[in-house]
């Protein structure tokens, strides 16, 4: 069982948690494979809580999976669709669905699912791909054709918001234009990162500007259906690609640009260092260099009026690299935050971001007690509230605090990350729960690469072998048969080690590269693991599915 699944799992009986920490478990242990462990789980948690609805379904979802056992499972989500409405109802539909014939119920699939359907604004975009996939697969069984090519159309086994394929890059959430605030409009879905719009008295303020100027363009055209006021300044928060790269897009009517003082170094920084993820750039920019000389420079806190708005810039030392500025909108009580809290403290590719430069970021934010916080992408928005703050800023100090421990304990890396270290701060503040997993490895690695050398007082990093070596001293173990990978790889993930069980099968198709049982092994494991990030970890979600060449439409 993977360190998140434990993770989630010894939250998920704090009584103080919430909802989702439990939804996103079921999902893990679901897309892991692990239906007897998540059966076993949910049903003695429901057992203590018996007039828990969400429990109780989750609990009928396993149990109807497990050999044998559909009847009992579906008497548990009949119970609990008589408790509560939403969730019991998606759960009953999908699960349903999902067995031989809809198990002679496919009316009472269409009757949940289309009620889900009714209701979806309450659920997650991603909600409806499996929602569409179900209710084709109960309209087929009622003789419905039409109305099942249709759901068909829309369907999909993923649940998040996520959309990706190779020429349009990676999106967070479908295409949308959503006003925070009064007078606040964020662009999600148009490209990697989302650009956000203050219309003033006499003109735009744009905050960060996308990857390419096709997606900026493409998010200002729509914010012309509310405002025909030019784009007057354009802050951006940091250097990073996806938050410059449409600049010229916003800028045709003079707008004056502004960054922070160090934002010419960051942007140095990055256009030296490797290329990006997969997705992480639309087809056609996989490794563009940015060229971007802002207007005005900001190193010190200062006030901009914008059409009688004031804007408070902030410069931090931040999370994710060196020259953040927030963005204190007093009047409405927002704080643009750009990306000081993405989980991975810089990117993943490149030697940036500290965790103290984060806390003192995130303290200084708390300090301006906004009652809304604007990330530079959806999840974050979504995850990284201002509630969550003050939680999850003692977590991740406590857990810095563990890591150097141990660093001068003289763990490993991986062994840091096998303890899973769950801070105790946690179990009363569960609107931090899940940013602090999100958060966590990524703050471990980022941490020990700049307290630590390369080599390992035990041995580790003293020396390197190649992929090819590794794969040929496999090869002479398993008596060079693509059959011993194979057999190795359905093992580990039988076990839900599927990020182990693809290292091995690509080890072995090094040595075996046209084994027909490998090849399918690996997709299938692609697939897993697209699945299993699809909550959790989007930079891990885009890498493989980049590998598995995935195109996921907007969800619907």
């Amino acid at each position: 069982m993977n360190m998140d699944i434990r993770a989630l799992a010894q939250a998920a009986t704090w009584p103080d948690t919430d909802r989702r920490t439990r939804i996103v478990l079921a999902s893990q242990f679901m897309t892991a494979g692990l239906d007897q462990e998540g059966f076993d789980f949910f049903s003695a948690l429901s057992d203590q809580a018996q007039d828990d609805a969400l429990l109780l379904a989750i609990a009928g979802a396993f149990q109807s999976r497990l050999e044998g056992q559909a009847e009992a499972g579906i008497a548990k989500l009949d119970a609990a669709t008589s408790l509560d409405l939403g969730l019991p109802h998606y759960y009953r539909g999908i699960s349903l669905a999902g067995l031989a014939e809809c198990a002679g119920r496919a009316e009472t699939v269409v009757a949940d699912l289309e009620f889900v359907l009714m209701v979806k604004d309450q659920f997650p975009p991603g909600f409806m791909r499996p929602v569409h996939a179900a209710l084709s697969r109960a309209y087929d069984q009622l003789g419905r054709a039409d109305a099942a090519a249709q759901a068909r159309s829309r369907a999909g086994h993923l649940i998040t918001d996520y959309w990706a394929n190779p020429r349009d890059g990676f999106r967070f959430a479908p295409q949308r234009l959503v006003e925070r605030a009064q007078g606040v409009f964020v662009a999600q879905g148009y490209d990697f990162a989302d650009i956000s719009f203050v219309v003033t008295d006499h003109g735009v303020v744009a905050i960060d500007a996308a990857s390419t100027p096709e997606h900026a363009a493409a998010a200002l055209r729509d914010l012309r259906t509310i405002t025909e006021l030019p784009v007057t300044h354009v802050i951006l928060t940091h250097a990073h690609w996806d938050h410059v790269g449409g600049l010229e897009a916003l800028t045709a009517d003079g707008a004056t640009v502004i960054a922070q003082a160090n934002f010419p170094h960051e942007l140095a920084h990055q256009n030296s260092g490797p290329p990006p993820l997969g997705y992480y750039l639309p087809g056609g920019h996989d490794h563009r260099v940015a060229h971007v000389k802002p207007d005005q420079l900001v190193n010190e806190r200062q006030q901009l009026t914008i059409g009688n708005v004031d804007f408070t810039l902030i410069p931090i030392p931040g999370g994710e690299t060196d020259d953040g500025l927030v963005i204190h909108v007093p009047s409405l009580d927002v704080v643009f935050t750009g990306d000081m809290s993405m989980p991975y403290l810089g990117s993943p590719t490149l030697a940036e971001g500290s965790a103290q430069g984060l806390f003192e970021a995130m303290q200084t934010v708390m300090d301006l007690r906004p009652r809304l916080l604007i990330h530079g992408h959806p999840s974050l928005t979504e995850n990284f509230t201002i509630e969550a703050f003050p939680g999850l800023l003692a977590a991740l100090r406590d857990l810095e605090q563990v890591i150097t421990a141990e660093i001068a304990n003289g763990l490993t890396l991986v062994e840091i990350l096998r303890l899973n270290h769950l801070p105790e701060v946690l179990k009363h503040q569960p609107a931090a729960i899940m940013p602090y997993l999100v958060t966590r490895d990524s703050l471990i690695q980022r941490v020990h690469r700049q307290r630590t050398g390369y080599w390992h007082h035990r041995g580790e990093g003293i020396e390197r072998f190649s992929s090819d070596e590794l794969a040929a001293a496999l090869d002479l173990l398993g008596g060079k048969s693509a059959t011993a990978f194979s057999a190795t790889g359905l093992e580990l993930a039988r076990r839900g080690q599927q990020a182990l069980a693809l290292h091995v099968v690509d080890l072995g198709l090094l040595g075996h590269p046209d084994a027909p049982e490998l090849v399918s092994l690996r997709k299938s494991l692609l697939d897993s693991l697209v699945a299993q990030n699809q909550v959790l970890n989007p930079f891990k979600f885009m890498h493989y599915a980049a590998l598995a060449n995935l195109e996921l439409a907007p969800a619907d």
